[in-house]
């Protein structure tokens, strides 16, 4: 079973590659995209049951991950919320567990984490 993830990323590069990546490596099926703050918030609050991991970056287009971060605190209980971005400061970390996120990746060195903690979710929404 994959993981149905929404990716909230701006940078059509970075986006595409990360699809990929995750597809091919982790149990992963893009169900969809935003670039902006509205186009997330509205899609994962309007399709709140077609998602398990949503991947979201701070710096958008419009708007911020913040406002997408602070839609996903009364999701279901089996789905996941995670940061990648390029500012995983101390400060961010802690800002995004405010807001109940699951984990912060920094995207500069940290994309196999987030690989393992994808195959990890999927391992473990088989199991449910």
């Amino acid at each position: 079973m994959k993981l149905k993830t929404y990716i909230v990323e701006d940078n059509a590069t970075i986006r595409e590659n990360l699809i990929g990546t995750l597809e091919e490596l982790a149990a992963v099926e893009s169900v969809g995209v935003a670039e902006t703050e509205h186009e997330g918030t509205s899609w994962l609050t309007q399709h709140a049951a077609q998602w398990d991991l949503a991947i979201v970056d701070l710096f958008l287009r419009q708007g911020s991950g913040l406002g997408v971060l602070a839609a996903c605190r009364a999701r279901q209980p089996h789905q996941r919320v995670v940061v990648l971005s390029n500012y995983a400061t101390p400060d961010v970390r802690m800002r995004c567990a405010q807001l109940g996120v699951d984990a912060v990746f920094d995207k500069s060195n940290e994309i196999d984490a987030l690989v393992d903690y994808c195959i990890e979710q999927g391992s473990v929404s088989q199991r449910v």
